[in-house]
């Protein structure tokens, strides 16, 4: 990806390597650039999690846009999958939600979706880059800034808290059935979710248990949410739960946890909705959009129901892509990005709850049955801090020792080896039938990288 942006927008320490400057200049670009030469009057909706910084970059992205002549409409705390809905919903031009997803509280991250309520794309990224390198003879600007607007022309700031209750409402829509038989908990990671969550399971009749739905600014996702699902699992079976579902800080993942406390992770969740969405004859395709750190449990599980799947590198954009290209109605990551493309151009947390409800109620089974053939593989992943990632994936000793691995596991196992989009990290990953020879095996590949004087 770019300089500033990665695969899930531009992320960073709050005040240190995404300050307010970065978030009033994307605000000052996006609304110069959907201006159209100023024939177009700019609409932008903007969301939020419940980190401190959120509310300083909310106001910095608000004023960068206004003085560029948009108007800005505010959704206030919401979740990053409302905010693709209002976008394309509401006919907005884009979309921009301030979080930076499971990360701690210090740090924060600012998303951009198009009007289609997608991520946007790279070629606009590479030009907002330009403008905050200032660049600007490469944006074809001869002015030393963007324009500012005046008088009648600056834009305006409109609350928009009915788009969010209106998200609320499609939610709600979503589910043919009551779920008035289940005692539902609901882990909110003190994050976006903290709200909406529960008003959505109160109104389908569950009884709502909700925890870590008491944001301060500081303690998202802190021991709490999908990263930190042993904190959910105990409370399931605390309570005698039938079901949890752990959402991250801006809520477009889930971690499900069944009524033994067991986690049912994104592959077991991609296979339960796999499946009933091929009975209902939903699934177009008879196809499952995974990427390559899916583990093999479950594509041993969808070749014994027959249903197809594809794979993808890692990033639930590219899994989105993936979709749309093949015309492909779900996929996801193990991590509980779920995407359901009949009802949401991106993951969506709380959708994904609903759904594995519908998946309960329409089966008359447990969560823990629907997820019993996927017997997950034993699997470890090691992140090794490099200084050019480049360098280790073209290493000819790291190559040789990866092949060398690879040939020992044969048809049981398997390995991966790939760079983090984010971070300067390696990412080691081995799956085989015991947690022993996993371990093993990634050791050997992290030693060579060692030796070869790349971490």
């Amino acid at each position: 990806m770019g300089k500033y942006f990665g695969t899930d927008g531009f992320r960073g320490e709050a005040g240190v390597t995404l300050t307010s400057e970065h978030a009033y200049k994307i605000g000052r670009f996006l609304g110069w650039y959907y201006a159209k030469n100023g024939t177009h009057k700019v609409r932008a909706v903007i969301g939020k999690d419940t980190r401190r910084s959120s509310y300083m970059f909310e106001y910095a992205i608000v004023a960068g846009l206004t003085s560029s002549g948009a108007d800005a409409y505010m959704l206030h705390v919401t979740t990053t999958p409302s905010v693709s809905y209002a976008v394309a919903g509401d006919d907005f031009d884009c979309g921009i939600m301030i979080s930076a997803s499971h990360n701690p509280y210090y740090d924060n991250g600012i998303k951009l979706v198009n009007s289609r309520g997608e991520k946007i794309d790279d070629a606009t990224i590479e030009q907002i880059e330009l403008y905050l390198d200032g660049k600007m003879s490469e944006l074809g600007l001869s002015t030393p800034d963007i324009p500012f607007a005046t008088g009648a022309n600056l834009g305006q700031i409109v609350d928009y808290a009915a788009g969010r209750n209106r998200y609320i409402g499609y939610l709600i829509s979503l589910s043919r059935h009551s779920f008035k038989q289940f005692r539902v908990g609901l882990d909110c990671a003190n994050g976006s979710s903290w709200m909406i969550a529960k008003s959505v399971f109160d109104a389908l009749g569950a009884k709502t248990y909700t925890i870590n739905a008491s944001p301060d600014g500081l303690n998202i996702n802190q021991d709490a949410g999908s990263t930190h699902i042993e904190v959910l699992a105990k409370f399931v079976r605390e309570n005698r739960l039938d079901v949890g579902f752990a959402f991250d800080g801006d809520a477009d993942r889930c971690i499900a946890v069944d009524e033994n406390g067991q986690v049912i992770n994104g592959d077991h969740i991609m296979y339960i909705l796999a499946n009933m969405l091929k009975q209902n004859g939903m699934l177009v395709n008879n196809t499952v959009v995974t990427t390559i750190m899916s583990n093999l449990g479950l594509y041993r599980a969808l070749d014994a129901a027959d249903i197809r799947y594809e794979q993808t590198t890692v990033g639930d954009r590219y899994v989105y892509e993936n979709m749309q290209q093949n015309g492909h109605c779900l996929g996801g990551e193990q991590s509980g990005h779920i995407i359901m493309s009949k009802f949401a151009t991106t993951g969506d947390g709380i959708l994904t709850a609903i759904k594995l409800m519908e998946a309960m109620i329409g089966s008359k089974q447990p969560i823990s049955k629907l997820a019993e053939p996927v017997r997950m593989m034993p699997q470890v992943l090691r992140n090794v801090r490099v200084g050019d990632k480049a360098a280790v994936r073209n290493n000819a000793a790291v190559q040789a020792k990866v092949k060398e691995v690879s040939e020992r596991l044969g048809n049981t196992g398997r390995i991966l080896l790939r760079e983090s989009g984010t971070e300067p990290l390696i990412r080691v990953m081995v799956e085989s039938p015991t947690e022993g020879t996993c371990a093993s095996c990634v050791d050997e590949v992290v030693k060579t990288i060692l030796e070869e004087g790349l971490a």
